[in-house]
This record gives structure tokens, C-alpha cells and sequence, in this order.
């Protein structure tokens, strides 16, 4: 074996530092173990995680699995350093997805790519990530962090989620969808983590800077926000209020209003021969989506099938269960709006005008 020579390189001459990783791990094993649940059988470190479905309450599973990211969102949190509510974001964009195939979420993995790892940064995004889990009732059990110089730049970095859930078999949504079946619409937090391209593109031919006053009002906000601020507001999670409407019956289908809107997206839980039917004055637009509007230029059918326009998720129910199931969610915080209902005309047919 020869001897190394002083000129040797190591890891962290190529811009790979393993300590500051492993700190890292070290630094998010608090937030991770909040997220505990029952199933859970090992924690962060290990090369897999293992998660006993029988000690979780499952009799006969059928397991679902969602992947996501958060888009081009997580440009306005780079420029800005605000990076703590895009985790929020990631967990939101897969959760929100297994609970429309009627499952609730069990455990969630991240990968989290950057060209330099800053610990800080790193951590706050991590953290992020705990935050939604544990609003979820899912365990954060495992991730990856890859350093790799020279392709991120200038502290960039990208996520990616997966989340994996179960339901007891004969439970997935969409089933038993009806004409005369009652939508309900759910609240969103705002733009949600869809069509930030365009956003950005307005943002930009606006000539205002992430740091001015946002031009619109912001919903549950009582002191002034930044643009960047508003906008980055993280994505609604509605686990828990989704699945407390499965489990007193009634629910049909459900559908998470992301890229595509309203328009592409309830589709995809109709049976093919069934559209809906929808009330545009049913609800307020937030004042987010005016001002898109207003600035990009961007007709009504364009926003309807780009941006959620203030409906994050479409709660299919039946119609002798929709003022029941309605309560029920508003009782779990939500804003409910009865957007009209399932007809045997195939599309998606709109009444009236954004407002």
C-alpha cells in the first residue's frame, strides 16, 4: 500500500461534506420524533425504515403511495430565505393526494437536493417537513440529503416527497358517484404549490420586488405581508378533516384541486359518463387570484384550469348527507361551499363569473 501524499484530496475537497450531514441528521431527530405514530418500528440513520401495518390498526391493507414536489415555489423561498413553510408544502402536495384515493397517510420520506448543504437552510426545510407530518398524523421515518457541487448553484436546492398510506381493502374512492351528488368545496390557503411559473411571470412584468407590501389582502392575517410572504403561504393539509368525513360516511369521491384546477382535476374522479355542474358566485375568490388576474391578463377559463382559485379540495358527497358532512367539516375548521353538484353531462360546466 503506498502512503498518501500531502496532495491527497479528500470528500470535502469536491465540496461533499459528510460531518455537516451527519449534524444535520443529528439536528432533525427532535422533529422527526414528533411526528411518531403507531406503526412506526425505527427511527432516522438506518439504511430503511420499517413500519408494522398490524400495529397500526389494519386488519386487511391495501397500501397507496404518492410522490411530489413543491415546483417552482421554491424559487420565491430561495430568493427570499423564507424556506421554513415549503416542507409544509411538500407533505400538503402528496397527503392531500392519498386521501383522494380514501387513504390516510402512515409515513413520509424527503429527498432534499442541493450543490452545498448549509445546515440552517437544510434544517429549516426538514423541520418544515416535521411540521406537516404531524398535522397529517404521519411519520417523517426516513430521507435522503445529497450534496452534489456543481449542480446546484448559488444555494439552490430541490425537494421531492413520498408518501405511502393504507385503507382496509374495499375502501378506495372514487365509488357509488351519483347524478345529483352535492360538491363540496374546501377552503384553500392561497396559490397552494400550482402555477408559481406564472406567477413568477406576473410578479415580474409587475416590476414589484418580493420584499414590497403585497398588493392584495392576505385572509388571517392581521399585520401587513410582503409579497414573497403572502405568496409563500404553505398549502392547506386536509388530512384529518377529510378523513373524519370518510369515516362518518356519505363521501363519494374526492378530488385535490392542483395544477389543472377545477377543470382537469374533478374529471379525474367521475365516473366517464358523468361532469359536474359548478356555481362560480358560491364562493369568494381570494384577493390573490384578482390580482393574477388583473396583471397577467388571464381569462376566467385560463385561471379555472391553471390555479385553484380559493377551492383547494372538491368533497363529492351524497346529497341527503351534504348538510351532515358539511358541518362536520366546518366543525374541523374548514370553509365549506356547496358548488353545485354531479350532472350526466360529461365536463365541467361553470355558472356565473369569478368574484
Amino acid at each position: 500500500m503506498t502512503e498518501t501524499t500531502k496532495n491527497g484530496l479528500s470528500y470535502a475537497d469536491a465540496g461533499v461534506d459528510i460531518d455537516a450531514g451527519n449534524a444535520l441528521v443529528e439536528r432533525i431527530k427532535p422533529a422527526a420524533a414528533r411526528t411518531r405514530r403507531d406503526g412506526v418500528m425505527s427511527g432516522l440513520g438506518g439504511f430503511g425504515a420499517l413500519f408494522d401495518l398490524k400495529a397500526a390498526g389494519y386488519a386487511d391493507p391495501v397500501l397507496v403511495a404518492a410522490t411530489d414536489g413543491v415546483g417552482t415555489k421554491l424559487r420565491i423561498a430561495i430568493e427570499t430565505g423564507h424556506v421554513g413553510s415549503v416542507g409544509i408544502d411538500l407533505v400538503a402536495m402528496c397527503v392531500n393526494d392519498l386521501i383522494c384515493q380514501g387513504a390516510e397517510p402512515l409515513f413520509f420520506l424527503d429527498y432534499f437536493a442541493t450543490g452545498k448543504l448549509e445546515l440552517d437552510q437544510a434544517a429549516q426545510v426538514i423541520e418544515g417537513i416535521a411540521d406537516g407530518c404531524a398535522q397529517s398524523g404521519c411519520a417523517l421515518i426516513g430521507g435522503e440529503t445529497a450534496e452534489m457541487p456543481g449542480m446546484y448553484h448559488g444555494g439552490d436546492f430541490d425537494l421531492a416527497g413520498f408518501a405511502v398510506g393504507a385503507m382496509e381493502r374495499g375502501g378506495a374512492l372514487p365509488r357509488d358517484v351519483a347524478v345529483g351528488d352535492v360538491l363540496l368545496g374546501l377552503g384553500a390557503s392561497g396559490v397552494h404549490s400550482n402555477g408559481f411559473s406564472l406567477v413568477r411571470k406576473i410578479v415580474d412584468r409587475s416590476g414589484l420586488g418580493w420584499d414590497a407590501p403585497a398588493p392584495f389582502a392576505v385572509p388571517g392575517s392581521d399585520a401587513p405581508r410582503s409579497l414573497g410572504a403572502a405568496l409563500l403561504e404553505p398549502t392547506r393539509l386536509y388530512v384529518r378533516p377529510a378523513l373524519a368525513a370518510l369515516r362518518a360516511g356519505g363521501v363519494h369521491a374526492m378530488a385535490h384541486i392542483t395544477g389543472g384546477g377545477l377543470t382537469e382535476n374533478l374529471p379525474r374522479v367521475l365516473p366517464d359518463n358523468m361532469g359536474a355542474q359548478i356555481d362560480l358566485g358560491a364562493w369568494a375568490m381570494p384577493g390573490v387570484f384578482g390580482w393574477l388576474a388583473q396583471h397577467g391578463g388571464i381569462s376566467q377559463a385560463e385561471m379555472l384550469k391553471t390555479f385553484n382559485c380559493g377551492i383547494g379540495m372538491v368533497v363529492v358527497v351524497a346529497a341527503d348527507r351534504a348538510e351532515t358532512l358539511a358541518a362536520l367539516l366546518q366543525a374541523e375548521g374548514q370553509s365549506v361551499h356547496r358548488l353545485g353538484e354531479i350532472t350526466a353531462t360529461t365536463g365541467v360546466h361553470y355558472n356565473g363569473q369569478l368574484a
